[in-house]
């Protein structure tokens, strides 16, 4: 490697070049994907980049492919969402982890104000990534479909109420979990069971609240409006749902929640009512976060595969930049039981 005014020069695409013994074309074309290139002469690149040290030019390669070679993780909610939620934290460091193994950096990008997703969408929108991962999205918020209709490849956590298969999406099956939750409850011989559910503008508000539904309608029991509050997905307003439910169905015996965040929450409400859990309430979450396992007691859930949840929304996202369809995956829960049934 040579010098100039005695600092070392950085390795280019000509030294990795000379020292696989290739042309710079076959170095191009392995460092764009390997197209076109035997496995003995991708095998002497990949060999040459580690010897020399050389790093891509991001900012070079961009230029001439029209491509950033990064992806935002867009979470339209407030900031004080993202770091209350661990959700969000478990799903961004997945997606973090499955985009590096293809080298590509990701952004995380916080829009919980009008003028923040305004601000957001223009900066996506003039290619300063290639995609997008989008996290909570609410119906009536346009970014879904402002950033579909122009064209930029992304991939929604969740199924996009009123979209249809205009954008893809990767969601856990939230109406058969929010079921099994349900019969596990009148399993244990609970009648009253009360619901406190997610936000009834999101698909996992909207899917939880029909499942649990569904399963009493089944089972005969008397699905009563008394029963059912709503939530947004925080640990207060899982407080104040429980608070509302204890004071309209003073004989609740048991509730389905549809996060551990906001369990927690119900569960400070029935200690301080003098509620033992289980023997008196027996209360069931949703997400299996690290939130049930922090809570005392430790929480019965609905296990969401977040792992697989962040690897698929990757794939479907890169695929998507390469110029595959929109793509639908829904991925099965598991009923986790620990102390609170």
């Amino acid at each position: 490697m040579s010098t100039t005014g005695g600092r070392r020069r950085p390795p280019t695409i000509h030294d990795v070049a000379r020292e696989a013994g290739v042309s710079r074309g076959t170095v191009s074309r392995v460092l764009n994907g390997g197209h076109y290139v035997s496995p003995a002469a991708q095998e002497a690149v990949n060999a040459a980049i580690r010897r020399t040290g050389y790093v891509v030019n991001r900012h070079a390669r961009s230029l001439i492919t029209g491509r950033s070679d990064s992806v935002g993780f867009l979470l339209t909610e407030p900031q004080e969402k993202f770091f209350e939620d661990p959700n969000f934290n478990v799903l961004l460091r997945g997606c973090t982890q499955a985009l590096a193994a293809h080298d590509i950096p990701l952004l995380l990008m916080l829009a919980g104000t009008e003028d923040e997703r305004r601000r957001i969408t223009r900066y996506i929108t003039s290619g300063h990534v290639d995609g997008v991962l989008l996290v909570s999205s609410h119906s009536g918020n346009p970014v879904a479909e402002e950033l579909s209709e122009a064209g930029v490849p992304l991939v929604a956590c969740g199924k996009p109420i009123g979209l249809g298969s205009k954008i893809s999406y990767v969601a856990a099956d939230d109406r058969d979990g929010a079921r099994d939750m349900t019969r596990h409850l009148l399993s244990l011989g609970r009648r009253r069971v009360g619901m406190v559910t997610g936000p009834l503008d999101t698909p996992g508000g909207v899917e939880r609240l029909a499942g649990y539904k569904e399963v009493l309608a089944e089972a005969g029991v008397e699905v009563d409006d008394r029963l059912v509050v709503s939530g947004d997905y925080s640990r207060l307003s899982g407080e104040r749902g429980a608070e509302r439910l204890l004071a309209q169905v003073p004989d609740l015996d048991a509730v389905f929640v549809a996060s551990d965040l906001m369990a927690r929450g119900v569960l400070t409400t029935l200690e301080r009512a003098g509620r033992r859990v289980p023997e008196d309430v027996a209360v069931g979450g949703f997400d299996d976060s690290p939130a049930a396992l922090a809570s005392s007691p430790e929480l019965t859930t609905m296990r969401q595969p977040f792992d697989r949840i962040s690897a698929e929304m990757v794939r479907v996202l890169l695929a998507q930049i390469g110029g595959e369809d929109t793509a639908a995956v829904i991925l099965p829960t598991e009923l986790v039981k620990r102390e609170s049934t």
